[in-house]
Formats: C-alpha cells, structure tokens, sequence
C-alpha cells in the first residue's frame, strides 16, 4: 500500500518505503482458444470500458481512489466510465480515521464510499492493520493496550462500514522482504508477536461476516521467500479454521522488478489452498508497446485462474500515481487512453479502446491460425485500418514459453528480453487508406504448447 494521495497502497508517495518493486515490460501468457479466428477488434456485442469488459469475464476491474481528486471533473467521469471496484487510497488507514485513540474521523472515506455505492461499485476496504501511517499513539501502547486498541480499531471501522465492503485487506504487509521469510518488524509484530495476525482475522469475522477478509503484500507476485511465507502462514490458516477468504497481490512491477515468468502459477497455488486471489494495486512502469504487453500479461493471469476475482489498478492518470515519473498506469495526464489501456481491454474480450497511439487513425489486428502441423503452427495477424488513412501500425504478438516464434513474413520483427513479445512493424506495407487492410505472418515451434498467441491492440499514426 501507499501513502499519499497517488499511491494507495500502503503508504502515501512519500513514506512508500522500500519496497523493491517490479514494474515493466513483459511478456503474457496466451488465454485465448488454440484455433480459429480471435479478433481483438471485438464483436458489435464486446464491451467498450474496462469494467464492462471485466464483468462479461466474471471479474471486476477496479481503481484506487483519492477524495480529494473526485471534484475533478474529468477524474470522476473517467472513473465512473471505466471501473467497477473501488480501493480508497489513504482514507481509511489508520492515521486517517482514528489519529487520537478511540476518536474516529471518517469524513474523507465516507465520501468515497457514497460515491462509489451512488455508482453502482464495489468498495475494497484498505487496510486495517499495517505497521506504516500509523499515529504515534499505536506505537507507544504495551502489548495489553496494543491488543485493545487494535481490536477495537478494527472493530469501529467495520462495524462503520459494514455491509458496504466486497472485501477488507484486514493485515497488510506483515513480512519482511530478502531471503528469510520472516516477519516484518512493527508495533503489533514486536508486542503482540506472530498471532496478531491470527486475531486480526478472527476479530474481523466477528465484526463484518459478509465481507471477504484478505491479507495483502507486495514482492509476492512470483514463487521466493517472502511469498512462500505468505503461502504457508495462509496454508497454516485455511487447515486450523482461522477466516481468511482471500489473498492480495500488489504487483508494483518496473524494468528492474517485471512480471515475473510464474505470476500466474504463483496465483495458483493460493488459489488451491482455498482462497480468492486479487490483483489488488497493479501498476506497470514505462510506456508503449512494452508497458502494454506487461499489463496484458498480468490481465491474462489472472483470467486463466478462475479463483481471481479481479484486478485493481492504483490510480487513474499519471500524473495522479505515487510514482508518476514512471507513466505507470492506464491513462495519461490528460486522461488519454494509452497503449497499455488499449492492451488491457483487448485481454479483457473488450473493443474500442484509445485508437490511435499517435496522431493519424486508428487500425484493429485481428489474428487467424492458418496452418497446424504436429510441431508448429502458422498464424496470420490483419491490420485494417480504422475510418482514416494510417502511414504506419505496430501490434505485438506474445506466445507462451516454451513456444518460439521461427520464421515471420510481411514485416519486421523486434524482440523483448524474454523472447516471448514480438513487436512487428510494416515492412513496406504501412500506409493503409481508410478502411484498407494488410497483414504479416509467422510460424510458432509448439514445444507441446499449442495455446494461440495473443495479439496486443494495434497502434497506428
């Protein structure tokens, strides 16, 4: 989580802390059907936002949110279009609802709240107990008065907003990040030791049991220490009866933290302890095609495990991100929809995305399978341009490891590091008239996969 009003997670931009955080450009899994004609144009009946398009996949497609941003015209609306789930950003941490003990503030939080509910959303509440924007007072209690004060915390604030919350990230960020799998150091951690935890999920049932009730983390996103303690405190929890429903992934990703290869099976694992799993406060830096491809394999990941309820983006535009510098999210700083969104809602079986990633027209890839072989397959991608004239297109093409791209025609081909995302631009053959069409080809080594690729939204100027 974040502090500030950009980031939401845990603790607001500038006290985001250390955590190392993995953003960037990667390659995606394939979801869709391994034969036949997938065109990411959409159909005249596909969805053309991304809660739309989510909730026709059976998931949510969320936002976090700042109070202090919703007077923003262009901010609201773009939220009321788009998103379906709501995490507020800061306004329901600790600092922010009980500074003084056993005084509660919760003005800033209900307005999101009302907002959301007036729009039909769902709420995930954020968060309940977690070591980071804290009052001074938490931290100066013994351990008695600690474990009073943290019940009763959590008590007050469901028992605010119970029957309004879809799910409660109850304890966040509880172990420490490297290779011992510990737990975090913390006020409640120090004084309380390993149950708090425990008593945290208990004491939140007894409050609100409608609500799912989520333990949520960041660096989990992949198989390592940090998420394989996760994995055995939930494993632990699910056989002793202790009410946990869900588990929360943050996904921050960057160049230096991407996508990591086993994101969807690490999304598995959980699910077959028994819990729901939620991409809970995704953003990917960079920009263009390889920013795109990130996000697409993270939506694809989470679609293929049927246990992930949905994915929660952390924040609107740029320039509103706990890392803005970054470009991390879906629209830029004007509102406009980027490649990444145009990725995003393709993944999700949607149409109609930003259009044109610069300043001609817009054009569509649709993907057909022409020849199959026992080894190989071919496939064909048609670029057509939209109702004006384009001078050129790019669209990425991502298979899934161990599958290899061997041979391609009818354009020039660029790779990213993992070899999986294939950027193919024209090879004489960009300038299309309105409504005009070309296409380029290749042939995909199965390796014993034969899922089809997926073909990310076609930009064009």
């Amino acid at each position: 989580m974040i502090v500030n009003s950009s980031h939401g997670g845990e603790a607001t931009r500038p006290r985001r802390r250390s955590r190392v955080r993995r953003a960037a450009a990667l390659a995606t899994a394939g979801l869709l059907a391994a034969a036949g004609i997938l065109s990411l144009a959409g159909t005249a009946e596909a969805a053309t936002t991304l809660g739309a398009s989510a909730a026709a996949k059976g998931r949510y497609f969320g936002t976090a949110v700042a109070a202090g941003h919703l007077g923003e015209s262009a901010y609201a609306s773009t939220l009321d279009t788009e998103f379906t789930m709501v995490t507020p950003e800061n306004e329901m941490k600790w600092d922010a609802v009980e500074a003084s003990r056993n005084s509660f503030s919760f003005g800033a939080a209900d307005q999101i709240v009302s907002h959301a509910q007036g729009k039909g959303m769902k709420l995930r509440g954020h968060t309940l107990v977690w070591h980071s924007q804290l009052p001074g007072w938490v931290g100066g209690l013994g351990a008695t008065d600690l474990r009073s004060a943290m019940n009763n915390h959590i008590n007050q604030v469901m028992a605010h907003y119970k029957g309004k919350i879809y799910a409660w990230d109850v304890v966040n960020e509880a172990f420490q990040d490297g290779s011992s799998g510990a737990r975090r150091s913390s006020p409640f951690q120090d004084k309380l030791g390993d149950g708090f935890i425990e008593e945290a999920f208990r004491t939140a049932r007894a409050a609100d049991s409608g609500a799912k009730l989520c333990y949520n983390d960041y660096n989990t996103d992949g198989q390592n220490a940090k998420s394989n303690a996760v994995y055995a405190m939930v494993k632990d929890f699910k056989q002793r009866g202790v009410p946990i429903d869900c588990v929360g992934f943050q996904s921050h990703f960057n160049s230096n933290s991407p996508v990591p290869s086993d994101y969807q099976a690490n999304l598995q694992r959980f699910a077959d302890l028994g819990v729901d799993v939620q991409v809970t406060e995704l953003d990917i830096e960079g920009s263009g095609s390889a920013q795109a491809a990130s996000y697409t394999k993270v939506v694809n990941a989470c679609l293929a495990v049927t246990r992930c309820n949905g994915i929660t983006v952390w924040g609107i535009p740029d320039k509103y991100s706990w890392r803005s510098s970054g470009t991390p999210l879906l629209f830029d700083d004007n509102y406009g929809k980027k490649p990444a969104y145009d990725a995003v809602l393709a993944a999700l079986g949607g149409t109609g995305g930003g259009g044109d990633g610069g300043t001609g027209g817009a054009c569509t890839a649709t993907y057909t399978r022409t020849n199959t072989w026992g080894d190989r397959f071919n496939g064909q991608v048609t670029i057509t341009a939209g109702s004006a004239a384009i001078s050129t297109w790019t669209a990425t093409v991502t298979v899934t490891s161990p599958q290899k791209v061997v041979t391609t025609w009818n354009g020039t081909p660029s790779w990213d590091g993992s070899g999986n995302v294939m950027t193919m631009k024209p090879n004489g053959n960009g300038s299309l008239a309105a409504g005009a069409s070309t296409s380029f080809g290749f042939t995909v080594m199965t390796n014993g996969n034969t899922s089809a690729p997926v073909i990310g939204a076609c930009a064009a100027s």
